[in-house]
């Protein structure tokens, strides 16, 4: 079972440039997208084989997820019932028969962390939303998760503290989420690589220089643990900021 993840950063914009042959090319079983940035009936995107599932934020141009899927859900649900939370498509759960599927889109704590109070809260009722689950079966979770978790996982730690995406306090939450029974897959196959990073800044020709983040992740579960066959971050792919992650599972 193969999954990809991929911050779209505005689905009609890549759509324009080369989605459909990416999608073919990386051939999931699950696709999920985030910060698609639609409304409902913006776009008639269908894949022949594919059921597609879509969370709008209540804000146009703002925010918003999607789950492609090739195998059909038990269930599913929008943002993880708490309105305060709920308003900006940024949560939606597949359940599978024997697993959670979570795309998610991590609240940005912003410039001068204006928003970084929020993303606590958020923080800690997300990390409750996916305890509840795992009680239930399994949970793989994806998405843009807006922390680079260790000094490892961005090109200029030193520089960056306390900016948002790298404070101690977003740091804290997914080692906390870690630690609550979850595994970062990349790092879990590749704990000392370096140099590997999911987005980059559209200035200073940061892609090209590879200044980046590690910032798009999937956990799982830990008892999925032996059924994770590998990891991977598809940084030569190209359309949008960030680049997509995926992972198979046996």
């Amino acid at each position: 079972m193969k999954y990809i993840s991929w911050n779209v950063n505005g689905l009609r914009a890549v759509v324009g440039k080369n989605f459909s042959e990416v999608f073919a090319q990386l051939d999931a079983d699950f696709f999920c997208l985030q910060e698609t940035k639609m409304q409902a009936g913006q776009l008639d995107l269908n894949f022949p084989g594919y059921q597609s599932y879509w969370n709008y934020a209540e804000k146009k141009g703002y925010s918003g997820t999607a789950v492609f899927t090739k195998h059909t859900p038990v269930n599913v649900t929008y943002g993880i019932g708490i309105e305060e939370h709920d308003q900006e498509g940024r949560v939606i759960t597949l359940e599978m028969e024997d697993h959670f599927l979570v795309c998610v889109y991590t609240p940005n704590s912003q410039d001068g962390l204006k928003r970084l109070d929020y993303r606590m809260t958020w923080e800690d009722d997300f990390r409750q939303y996916l305890l509840a689950l795992d009680k239930k079966k399994p949970v793989v979770v994806c998405g843009d998760m807006n922390v680079a978790h260790e000094e490892i996982d961005l090109k200029n730690p030193k520089t960056n503290h306390m900016n948002a995406g790298f404070t101690d306090e977003e740091r804290e939450k997914m080692t906390v989420l870690l630690n609550s029974g979850f595994i970062d897959t990349f790092r879990h196959f590749y704990p000392d690589a370096k140099d590997r990073y999911s987005w980059w800044s559209y200035r200073f020709h940061a892609r090209e220089k590879n200044v980046g983040w590690r910032i798009d992740y999937f956990l799982v579960s830990e008892r999925l643990a032996s059924r994770l066959k590998s990891a991977e971050i598809h940084d030569n792919i190209m359309g949008s900021d960030h680049c997509p992650v995926s992972i198979t599972l046996i």
